[in-house]
Protein backbone atom coordinates (compact mmCIF):
# COMPACT_ATOMS: atom_id res chain seq x y z
CA UNK A 1 0.00 0.00 0.00
CA UNK A 2 2.60 2.40 0.60
CA UNK A 3 4.18 1.84 -2.78
CA UNK A 4 1.15 2.74 -3.83
CA UNK A 5 0.58 5.88 -2.64
CA UNK A 6 3.83 6.50 -3.42
CA UNK A 7 2.98 6.32 -6.91
CA UNK A 8 -0.40 7.69 -6.74
CA UNK A 9 1.20 11.20 -4.67
CA UNK A 10 3.74 11.14 -8.08
CA UNK A 11 1.26 10.97 -10.88
CA UNK A 12 -0.44 13.74 -9.26
CA UNK A 13 0.83 16.25 -11.35
CA UNK A 14 2.08 14.88 -14.64
CA UNK A 15 0.44 12.58 -16.94
CA UNK A 16 3.07 9.73 -17.96
CA UNK A 17 0.81 6.35 -19.56
CA UNK A 18 2.60 3.00 -19.37
CA UNK A 19 2.23 0.18 -20.91
CA UNK A 20 3.51 -3.10 -20.02
CA UNK A 21 3.85 -6.45 -22.07
CA UNK A 22 5.24 -9.33 -20.26
CA UNK A 23 6.30 -11.50 -22.43
CA UNK A 24 8.18 -14.60 -20.33
CA UNK A 25 7.32 -17.78 -18.69
CA UNK A 26 7.25 -17.75 -14.49
CA UNK A 27 7.24 -15.03 -12.27
CA UNK A 28 8.49 -11.25 -12.82
CA UNK A 29 10.91 -10.47 -9.70
CA UNK A 30 9.44 -6.99 -9.68
CA UNK A 31 5.64 -5.77 -9.61
CA UNK A 32 4.12 -3.66 -11.50
CA UNK A 33 3.51 -0.93 -9.34
CA UNK A 34 7.37 -0.41 -8.76
CA UNK A 35 8.05 -0.61 -12.55
CA UNK A 36 5.21 2.00 -12.81
CA UNK A 37 6.86 4.27 -10.02
CA UNK A 38 10.71 3.85 -10.61
CA UNK A 39 9.59 4.79 -14.52
CA UNK A 40 7.65 7.85 -13.25
CA UNK A 41 10.66 8.91 -10.78
CA UNK A 42 13.02 9.24 -14.02
CA UNK A 43 10.18 10.55 -16.04
CA UNK A 44 9.98 13.33 -13.59
CA UNK A 45 13.37 13.92 -12.71
CA UNK A 46 14.08 14.77 -16.27
CA UNK A 47 12.25 17.69 -16.31
CA UNK A 48 10.05 16.64 -19.43
CA UNK A 49 7.33 18.97 -19.28
CA UNK A 50 5.12 17.16 -21.43
CA UNK A 51 2.19 14.43 -21.21
CA UNK A 52 3.36 11.35 -22.68
CA UNK A 53 3.45 7.78 -23.02
CA UNK A 54 6.15 4.24 -22.66
CA UNK A 55 6.11 1.14 -23.89
CA UNK A 56 7.95 -1.29 -21.52
CA UNK A 57 8.59 -5.07 -22.87
CA UNK A 58 10.08 -7.62 -20.58
CA UNK A 59 11.33 -10.60 -22.70
CA UNK A 60 13.73 -13.43 -22.25
CA UNK A 61 17.45 -13.55 -23.18
CA UNK A 62 16.45 -15.63 -26.87
CA UNK A 63 14.27 -12.50 -27.54
CA UNK A 64 16.73 -9.85 -26.48
CA UNK A 65 19.73 -11.51 -28.03
CA UNK A 66 17.58 -11.35 -31.56
CA UNK A 67 16.69 -7.75 -31.21
CA UNK A 68 19.96 -6.43 -30.16
CA UNK A 69 21.63 -8.33 -33.13
CA UNK A 70 18.76 -7.13 -35.39
CA UNK A 71 18.75 -3.15 -34.09
CA UNK A 72 22.45 -2.97 -32.68
CA UNK A 73 24.41 -5.45 -35.08
CA UNK A 74 25.76 -7.12 -31.57
CA UNK A 75 25.67 -11.07 -31.64
CA UNK A 76 24.66 -10.95 -27.39
CA UNK A 77 22.39 -10.54 -25.44
CA UNK A 78 21.86 -7.45 -22.86
CA UNK A 79 19.60 -6.16 -19.79
CA UNK A 80 18.01 -3.10 -21.58
CA UNK A 81 17.19 -2.27 -25.04
CA UNK A 82 15.72 1.81 -25.04
CA UNK A 83 14.13 2.76 -28.50
CA UNK A 84 12.99 6.30 -28.40
CA UNK A 85 10.86 7.73 -30.78
CA UNK A 86 11.65 11.10 -31.06
CA UNK A 87 10.47 14.67 -31.49
CA UNK A 88 7.78 15.38 -34.30
CA UNK A 89 7.78 18.49 -35.75
CA UNK A 90 4.40 20.11 -35.48
CA UNK A 91 3.05 17.85 -32.92
CA UNK A 92 0.64 19.01 -31.18
CA UNK A 93 1.00 19.98 -27.63
CA UNK A 94 -2.24 18.65 -26.39
CA UNK A 95 -1.33 15.10 -27.08
CA UNK A 96 0.64 12.66 -25.70
CA UNK A 97 3.64 12.14 -26.64
CA UNK A 98 5.09 8.71 -27.40
CA UNK A 99 8.69 8.84 -25.85
CA UNK A 100 9.46 5.38 -27.09
CA UNK A 101 10.00 1.53 -25.91
CA UNK A 102 12.21 -0.38 -23.43
CA UNK A 103 12.73 -3.57 -23.72
CA UNK A 104 14.29 -5.30 -20.32
CA UNK A 105 15.46 -8.84 -20.06
CA UNK A 106 14.53 -10.40 -16.80
CA UNK A 107 16.92 -12.66 -16.31
CA UNK A 108 19.60 -10.69 -17.11
CA UNK A 109 18.31 -8.31 -14.96
CA UNK A 110 18.12 -10.48 -12.07
CA UNK A 111 21.81 -12.72 -13.26
CA UNK A 112 23.38 -9.45 -12.67
CA UNK A 113 21.95 -8.33 -9.60
CA UNK A 114 22.92 -11.71 -7.68
CA UNK A 115 26.90 -10.93 -9.81
CA UNK A 116 26.94 -7.47 -8.10
CA UNK A 117 25.60 -8.10 -4.75
CA UNK A 118 22.32 -6.01 -5.53
CA UNK A 119 18.98 -6.57 -4.33
CA UNK A 120 17.15 -7.64 -7.25
CA UNK A 121 14.59 -4.85 -6.97
CA UNK A 122 17.39 -2.16 -6.61
CA UNK A 123 19.15 -3.41 -9.86
CA UNK A 124 15.62 -3.67 -11.78
CA UNK A 125 15.11 0.01 -10.58
CA UNK A 126 18.26 1.15 -11.81
CA UNK A 127 17.66 -0.53 -15.32
CA UNK A 128 14.27 0.88 -15.71
CA UNK A 129 15.83 4.71 -14.33
CA UNK A 130 18.59 4.05 -17.14
CA UNK A 131 16.24 2.82 -20.28
CA UNK A 132 13.57 5.58 -19.52
CA UNK A 133 16.31 8.42 -19.49
CA UNK A 134 17.73 7.09 -22.42
CA UNK A 135 14.03 7.79 -24.16
CA UNK A 136 14.29 10.90 -22.79
CA UNK A 137 17.52 11.75 -24.57
CA UNK A 138 20.22 11.08 -22.77
CA UNK A 139 23.38 8.87 -23.70
CA UNK A 140 26.42 7.76 -22.51
CA UNK A 141 28.09 7.58 -26.05
CA UNK A 142 31.40 9.51 -24.79
CA UNK A 143 32.92 10.48 -21.12
CA UNK A 144 31.09 13.87 -20.89
CA UNK A 145 27.68 12.33 -21.27
CA UNK A 146 28.31 9.21 -19.40
CA UNK A 147 28.97 11.37 -16.18
CA UNK A 148 25.40 13.16 -16.88
CA UNK A 149 23.68 10.35 -17.19
CA UNK A 150 25.07 8.35 -14.72
CA UNK A 151 24.91 11.41 -12.17
CA UNK A 152 21.01 12.06 -12.89
CA UNK A 153 20.63 7.84 -12.03
CA UNK A 154 22.47 8.19 -9.12
CA UNK A 155 20.56 11.09 -7.62
CA UNK A 156 17.05 9.06 -8.87
CA UNK A 157 18.06 5.82 -6.74
CA UNK A 158 19.65 7.91 -4.14
CA UNK A 159 17.09 9.93 -3.43
CA UNK A 160 14.63 7.15 -2.96
CA UNK A 161 16.49 5.38 -1.01
CA UNK A 162 18.53 3.08 -3.10
CA UNK A 163 22.45 3.02 -3.20
CA UNK A 164 23.88 4.79 -5.78
CA UNK A 165 24.20 1.71 -8.84
CA UNK A 166 27.98 2.53 -10.37
CA UNK A 167 29.33 1.79 -6.38
CA UNK A 168 31.14 -1.46 -6.03
CA UNK A 169 28.62 -3.60 -4.16
CA UNK A 170 30.28 -5.71 -1.04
Amino acid sequence: MKLLNAYLKLMKNMNLQIDIKIDIEGKLAINLVDIKLWLSRAFEASGYKRDAEVSLLIVDEIEIKRLNQEYRQQDKPTNVLAFPAGFIEGFPDDLKSHLGDIIICSAIVCREAEEQNKRIQDHWAHILVHGMLHLLGFKHTNDAEAANMEFLETQIMTNNGVADPYRESH
